[in-house]
């Protein structure tokens, strides 16, 4: 049993060949997808199956999805032993305004923000906008 095998066992999820093709597909990737990515990657898949497959993926925190400011949905792997959860995982992340890339700072954890009294934190995106390294040149 393979490392991706042995993930979707751990979080009780089925294995299918079609998790495993889109997981192996966003585990390639650098930069953050949308579904449309995924939908181009594969064209033959029923459209429901991807959809589907990544709400799978999100529900059990093998992927999160990142609001960038462009009005589409990404979606990108978790880091090992991630949660999602507010107190623990977030990190930054950035939207290239040249390329229209987003990417996971891993590296860069967001720092806990504390919230007036009866309010209560369900999520919280961080996004710095700019130049990436390649399309800087630096």
């Amino acid at each position: 049993m393979n490392e991706i095998e042995k993930l979707f066992e751990l979080k009780d999820i089925r294995i299918t060949a079609m998790r495993l093709l889109i997981y192996k597909f966003l585990a390639e990737r650098k930069v953050a997808v949308t579904l449309s990515d995924i939908e181009n990657a594969f064209e033959k898949a029923d459209r429901t199956t991807l959809y589907r497959t990544i709400k799978t993926f999100e529900e059990n925190d093998i992927v999160h999805q990142i609001d960038d400011g462009t009005g589409i949905t990404k979606y990108a792997l978790c880091e090992s032993g991630c949660h999602c959860e507010i107190e623990t995982d977030l990190h930054l992340h950035f939207h290239c305004n040249n390329c229209g890339e987003t990417i996971c700072l891993t590296d860069h954890k967001i720092p806990q923000i504390k919230v007036p009294d009866g309010f209560v934190s369900e999520n919280v995106n961080l996004v710095v906008k700019g130049m990436c390294d390649k399309c800087s040149g630096q």
